[in-house]
């Protein structure tokens, strides 16, 4: 049952991953790769306040896995974040690889502690 529902949850969280980023990078002239840090950050948010719903509201588990590994999972992209940062190195543009890194990073948590954070409160 699980599997089916990482895969229904991948259905969803693939076409929105993509769309929300070619919508990001169609109001976006830079080379910074605005589409993957959005999708990154949202999905963060998403799976922290997914699991502070399981912990302190009693959402069932499977929700977890459907929108947390299934959706998130989709949605979220580690391969394109690390990509996009190697091509910025390549192409010279050091300040927006690591931004892109650091900021990745230190905002997808706080995204994610955020999203816990506010679903744990309500």
């Amino acid at each position: 049952m699980s599997v089916l529902l990482v895969f229904l949850g991948g259905m969803i969280g693939a076409p929105l991953r993509y769309l929300t980023d070619k919508a990001v990078q169609a109001h976006h002239d830079s080379v910074f790769p605005l589409g993957t840090f959005t999708v990154n950050i949202v999905g963060s948010f998403i799976l922290g306040s997914l699991a502070a719903l399981v912990a302190a509201h009693a959402l069932p588990a499977d929700i977890l896995v459907l929108l947390g590994t299934g959706m998130c999972g989709a949605l979220t992209t580690f391969s394109t974040f690390s990509f996009e940062t190697l091509r910025l190195l390549e192409d010279g543009s050091l300040a927006e690889a690591g931004l892109n890194a650091i900021g990745s990073l230190l905002v997808g948590v706080a995204a994610a502690a955020a999203g816990y954070a506010l679903l744990t409160w309500l």
